[in-house]
């Protein structure tokens, strides 16, 4: 009975020049789960949009086919959306342990940059 109360493993914080770095050197898909007309407006350039709303196990599958050994992490404005996407994935079994942390606003804070 104990056994069914695992802890989870705690999701990983990434800094933008973390996520940065990682999208330069490719070892980072990130996923920006707002909607799309938020991505619309503003959005980080390597980013792929899949909205909080529509993600289901198959829609992560999708848009992570080829993306081989590149690290999942969530993103979207401030860092609550994402931490959800974070945990979606695992109740679908995915193993998604990454988020940004503050979202694009940390990442503008930054002095990064975006595409409008």
């Amino acid at each position: 009975m104990f056994g069914l109360f695992k802890p989870q493993t705690p999701i990983t914080n990434l800094t933008p020049a973390e996520v940065h770095k990682g999208l330069q050197t490719k070892k980072i898909l990130l996923i920006d789960v707002r909607e799309p007309s938020e991505f619309t407006s503003e959005h980080i350039k390597e980013a792929i949009n899949l909205p909080l709303s529509s993600l289901s196990k198959d829609a992560l599958k999708t848009v992570t086919a080829g993306a081989g050994e590149r690290t999942v992490v969530m993103q979207c404005l401030a860092g609550g959306r994402s931490a959800q996407g974070v945990k979606a994935c695992r109740d679908f079994g995915e193993s998604v342990d990454h988020h940004l942390q503050g979202g694009i606003n940390a990442w503008k804070a930054a002095g990064l940059p975006t595409v409008r």
